[in-house]
C-alpha cells in the first residue's frame, strides 16, 4: 500500500509502505474509511519538533475491522470502529482511573494516514459503533478519535459546570470542540479567543457567546473587563505555546480551573507566578477512550455534529495539500478519504 511519510520540514510524501498485518495476538487491522491531518502534525511539519529520519504520519482513524488477532474478543471483522490516538489495555490501574492515555502498556498510534492500520491492544482501544454508519456521520465519528475527545477532556479537566463562565484559548479544531463541549456541559458564558472570521462563526455555532480577538496582555485585560475584574471560572488551553498557556492561566479567576491539552512546545511556568495565581491545573494527552462510548452515542443519535470542523476534504493521495492548507490557515482541518 501507500502511506504518508514526513521526510523533513514541509516535505510530506505519499509513498509505498509495508501493508499492516497482525503481529501480536491482541492486534487488529482496520481498513480506513477516513483519516485526517491533526494540528499537532504541524509541529514536525514546520520543523518545530525534530524527527529521526522519515516518519510515518497520522493518528486519527475510523474504519472497518479487516482482521483480528487470536486474543481479541471485543471487536470482530466487519464492524465499524473508532479508536484513540493512544492505545490502552483498559484494565491497568491507570486505565481503571480513567487515564487510558497513560496506560502502562500504551503505544501512540502512527501510520494512520494510510489505507490500512494495525491497532495494538485492540480490545482496550477500539470501540464499535452500533452498526455501519451512513456517510454523513463519518466526519463527526472521525473527530472522536482525537479532537472531539480532546476538546471534551479540556472542558472536563477545567471543571466546566452549569452556569459557569469559560474562556477557550485556541481556535483550531480542538479549541472549537472545547467550545462545543463547554456548551454541552452547561456553561452559561463561553468566550472564544479567535482572530479568524470563519473560525469565529463555527465557534458561535458551537455555543460561544462572545469572541475576543486580542492576545497576550490585551486579551487578558479584555477577559478581566468582561468578568468584572475577576476572571473566568474555567480556561481551556488548546494550543500548546508559552503565550497560550500564560493567557489561559491569567484569564482564570483565583480558585478557577485551567486545562491544558495543546501539545506543549517551549512552555515553562514561573513557580511564584503560578503559586499566587491560585488556579487549579489539569491536562495532558486526552484519555479519549474514557469518553468514546458516550460521544459515539451523541453523534449516532444526532445530538452533536463535531464534523463541522472539517472544512477541506481530499483524497488520501493529496495529503500533502492537506498539510499545506492547514499550515497556511486556509483550512481548519483536512479530512482524507482513502
Amino acid at each position: 500500500m501507500r502511506g504518508t511519510v514526513l521526510y523533513g520540514p514541509g516535505d510530506i510524501r505519499f509513498e509505498d509502505c509495508e501493508t499492516p498485518k497482525i503481529i501480536e495476538p491482541t492486534d487488529a487491522v482496520i481498513r480506513m474509511v477516513a483519516t485526517c491531518v491533526c494540528g499537532s502534525d504541524l509541529w514536525p511539519y514546520r520543523g518545530s519538533q525534530p524527527i529521526n529520519g522519515p516518519t510515518p504520519m497520522g493518528h486519527e482513524y475510523c474504519g472497518i475491522v479487516e482482521e483480528v488477532g487470536t486474543a481479541v474478543k471485543s471487536v470482530n471483522p466487519g464492524q465499524f470502529v473508532i479508536g484513540s490516538f493512544a492505545t490502552s489495555d483498559n484494565t491497568c490501574p491507570n486505565c481503571r482511573y480513567g487515564y487510558q492515555s497513560s496506560c502502562i502498556h500504551r503505544e501512540f498510534i502512527t501510520r494512520a494516514q494510510a489505507p490500512f492500520l494495525r491497532v495494538p491492544l485492540a480490545d482496550g482501544t477500539l470501540v464499535a459503533t452500533p452498526g455501519v454508519p451512513s456517510p454523513e456521520l463519518i466526519p463527526s465519528l472521525l473527530t472522536l478519535s482525537d479532537v472531539m475527545g480532546t476538546g471534551w477532556f479540556a472542558a472536563d479537566a477545567a471543571n466546566v459546570k452549569p452556569d459557569s463562565t469559560v474562556v477557550v484559548v485556541g481556535d483550531g479544531a480542538v479549541g472549537l470542540l472545547g467550545v462545543l463541549s463547554a456548551k454541552l456541559m452547561g456553561a452559561e458564558r463561553i468566550i472564544a479567543m479567535s482572530r479568524h472570521e470563519k473560525r469565529q462563526k463555527i465557534a458561535r455555532e458551537f455555543g460561544a457567546t462572545d469572541v475576543v480577538t486580542e492576545r497576550g496582555d490585551q486579551g487578558i485585560a479584555h477577559i478581566k473587563e468582561m468578568t468584572n475584574g475577576i476572571g473566568a471560572d474555567s480556561a481551556l488551553e488548546c494550543v500548546g505555546t508559552q503565550e497560550s498557556m500564560l493567557q489561559a492561566i491569567q484569564s482564570a479567576r483565583p480558585g478557577g480551573f485551567v486545562s491544558y491539552v495543546g501539545v506543549p512546545h517551549g512552555v515553562t511556568l514561573d513557580g511564584a507566578q503560578l503559586f499566587f495565581s491560585h488556579v487549579h491545573l489539569h491536562g495532558g494527552p486526552a484519555p479519549v477512550r474514557r469518553f468514546l462510548p458516550e460521544l459515539i452515542k451523541r453523534v449516532w443519535d444526532g445530538k452533536i455534529n463535531p464534523g463541522k470542523v472539517f472544512d477541506l476534504t481530499l483524497p488520501l493521495d493529496q495529503v500533502a495539500e492537506g498539510y499545506r492548507a492547514m499550515d497556511e490557515r486556509r483550512a481548519i482541518k483536512a479530512l482524507l478519504r482513502p
